[in-house]
This record gives C-alpha cells, sequence and structure tokens, in this order.
C-alpha cells in the first residue's frame, strides 16, 4: 500500500495521488483534498480521523455529509448522512414532510424518528433502496414493497401503477 497512513499521504504530491484515483469523479480536487486531508490531520490530530462533526469538517474536502458517514460508518455513531438518495427516498416515501427542504432538515428531520441505533442501518436502507429501487427518473413502484406505505405512490394516476 504506497499511502498506509495520514503520515505518508501528507508528504504525496497531488499529482501523485491523482494516478491512484483518476477514475473517480473530480479527481483533481479530490487528489488536493485528499493529500491536505492527511496534512491537516497529521498536523492538527495526530495522524488520526476525530470522530466529532465539529472536527471533520475542518478538513478539506469534508462536509456535514462526508463527516456524518464518517461518524456512522467508522465510528458508530447515530449520525444521518443525506445525498440524493436518501433525500430523495425519504420525500416520496413521506418519511419527511415537504417543509425539509434542505438536506439538513431532512437529516433533522429523520433522526427525530428513527432510533439512534437503527440510524446508522436505516441510512443504508435508504440509499439502496434509492439506488435500486426507488430510483430517479423512473422508480419502479411495481417492485416495491413500500408501495402501500408509500405517499409518491398514492399520488400516482390508477393507469400508471402496474
Amino acid at each position: 500500500c504506497r499511502y498506509p497512513d495520514a503520515h505518508e499521504m501528507a508528504q504525496a504530491h497531488p499529482d501523485e495521488v491523482y494516478n491512484y484515483i483518476k477514475s473517480v469523479s473530480y479527481p483533481n480536487n479530490k487528489a488536493k483534498h485528499l493529500v491536505g486531508m492527511a496534512q491537516k490531520l497529521c498536523e492538527n490530530f495526530n495522524g488520526e480521523v476525530p470522530d466529532t462533526l465539529e472536527e471533520l469538517v475542518t478538513l478539506p474536502g469534508v462536509g456535514r455529509k462526508t463527516a456524518n458517514v464518517i461518524q456512522s460508518v467508522v465510528w458508530g455513531k447515530a449520525a444521518f448522512a443525506v445525498g440524493t438518495h436518501v433525500f430523495r427516498v425519504s420525500h416520496r416515501i413521506g418519511l419527511v414532510p415537504t417543509r425539509c427542504t434542505t438536506p439538513y432538515s431532512v437529516e433533522k428531520e429523520l433522526t427525530r424518528h428513527i432510533p439512534d441505533e437503527l440510524i446508522p442501518i436505516a441510512h443504508h436502507w435508504l440509499i439502496l433502496h434509492g439506488r435500486y429501487t426507488c430510483i430517479a427518473r423512473k422508480p419502479k413502484c411495481n417492485e416495491c414493497g413500500l408501495k402501500m406505505l408509500c405517499k409518491y405512490y398514492k399520488k400516482l394516476s390508477p393507469l400508471t401503477k402496474e
């Protein structure tokens, strides 16, 4: 492994990191962020990934969603990351009201109603449901096990229901 820890990556040049990640979206920015993040981890956190939202968002390239993913997946905390799939599915099913117009408001609404111990897995349930069933352009309502509870499905005209 070329970069076994933050200390090794902190010494790298973004162009070198780019070669390893060039197949991802926005590899130029991500390479810069990865090196910058490794440097900040070494300077401020002794090379260790912090476990609080406040500390995580100080790292280059880490916003609230990524910080919540890290808190949930790495640290097992009840942090709900809201990306496009979670945002869409939460609204379609009716888990959040229409007044929730930002990822943050969706996050707050979901965490109010989902027990802490279920939040890390519920996040993955919504992502997977949005990725494979409740897809953006043509949701597969006819295949969905939640359609009888779903507000989006209930709004469909009887002619379009399959």
